[in-house]
């Protein structure tokens, strides 16, 4: 694997031209570009990974006019042994 940093800026479209030397001649290659601001903090991720409000809640229960039931008796078991 060969790791090539670059630093170029876009176009005023948005559009990002590349001509990178990679002394790999008449070679197939796979190719990862991963694009950052320069000056922009990384976007980080909250512990989880999940996008943060994900576990926003919205309203309850009570705000649409359903009702919970009570609760029956929890059910005896034996016990493991």
């Amino acid at each position: 694997m060969l790791t090539i940093p670059a630093r170029s800026r876009t176009a005023a479209d948005g559009t990002l031209h590349l001509d990178v030397a990679t002394g790999l001649p008449d070679a197939e290659v796979e190719v990862v570009v991963i694009v950052e601001r320069v000056g922009a903090e990384p976007q980080r991720k909250p512990a989880g990974g999940w996008p943060e409000g994900f576990f926003e809640l919205y309203g309850s229960l009570r705000d649409s006019g359903l009702e919970r039931p009570p609760q029956l008796p929890l059910e005896e078991r034996e016990g493991l042994e």
